[in-house]
């Protein structure tokens, strides 16, 4: 999901700069029920990303859908070219973050293409 902020903010114990983000999700069950639980206005809070979209923008969906699970890899190769604030929507994975600060939306969009097109 990619989501801009328009201001700094504070969510729970992490401070965001303004800017673009991606925050990487997964949904093995059924994808398009969680983007749309998501993109509600009125839930009730269960994930960090709950938090942060009271604050941000959403820009646009990315969806990939698989019977593997990607979160983690994609999460992985993110790291590579981005930050994100340590333990958001992480806590299960063994990575460092599931929320990145995009300073080059083409580069996103490479890792997003070589992700696709990788078996």
């Amino acid at each position: 999901m990619l989501l801009k902020l328009d201001q700094k903010v504070s969510i729970k114990h992490w401070t965001l700069e303004a800017g673009i983000y991606v925050y990487v999700g997964s949904a093995m069950g059924d994808l398009s029920a969680r983007v749309a639980r998501h993109l509600r206005k009125n839930k009730r809070k269960h994930w960090h990303i709950d938090y942060l979209l009271e604050h941000a923008k959403v820009l646009s969906v990315v969806m990939l859908p698989s019977e593997r699970r990607l979160e983690e890899e994609i999460s992985s190769r993110l790291s590579k070219k981005f930050d994100g604030p340590e333990g958001f929507g992480s806590s299960d994975l063994k990575v460092k973050t599931n929320l990145y600060r995009l300073n080059d939306l083409n580069e996103f969009f490479k890792i997003i293409e070589e992700m696709v097109r990788t078996p």
